[in-house]
């Protein structure tokens, strides 16, 4: 496999997790997935797809898969990072050793990763219109039906990140102020995190 030149830099400008991310991707390394940078982080593909994925946060590192809600889990290893999150799994660690002891393991689970992208498995997600529409935007829509259009021409992806960025916050207020700091970006075509 050849090296991406900015895993390269990721890894060798890491403060935290630096030997974990090496033994994660050697061992990732002795799979036939095309290493890759994506979101920021050292992806892995297979034709194109993405498979699994390198990623440190404060208090651990972790393998993503993609499409981990698809795999077995016989182990009970794979955490679904929030409630919210449909596809993917991760599966995580808090030092090197760990990962050096669950190698063979670990290269189990991204076979069969690899295994259901071959076989073009796809995990069926929640539609956008099964989320609940927090009250706070449904009124700014009634009060504003372009501000409803505008939102409506969003992607999918876009419309479910307002809706669950606004029905995150536990005061009316609070989710009331939320549509209004980002009505002008919905009008804009813009998705929560383009600013």
């Amino acid at each position: 496999m050849t090296t991406h030149p900015k895993v390269e830099a990721f890894i060798s400008r890491a403060d935290q997790w630096k030997e974990e991310f090496k033994a994660l991707r050697e061992i990732i390394r002795t799979c036939e997935l095309t290493e890759d940078f994506k979101w920021m982080h050292p992806c892995y593909t297979l034709n194109g797809k993405n498979v699994v994925l390198i990623h440190g946060f404060k208090d651990y590192c972790a393998l993503l898969f993609h499409k981990g809600a698809l795999l077995k889990d016989p182990h009970g290893i794979l955490i679904q990072q929030t409630k919210n999150v449909q596809a993917a799994r991760q599966i995580r660690f808090t030092n090197v050793e760990d990962i050096v002891e669950m190698e063979s393991l670990l290269k189990a689970y991204i076979e069969e990763a690899i295994e259901v992208e071959k076989a073009g498995l796809k995990v069926e997600t929640k539609k956008t219109e099964e989320y609940e529409i927090p009250e706070e935007l449904q009124a700014a829509f009634d009060e504003d039906p372009a501000f409803k259009d505008a939102f409506e021409a969003l992607t999918p992806g876009r419309q479910r990140a307002y809706i669950l960025h606004f029905s995150k916050a536990k005061r009316s207020a609070t989710r009331e102020a939320r549509v209004e700091k980002h009505k002008q970006d919905i009008f804009d075509g813009k998705g929560l995190n383009d600013r």
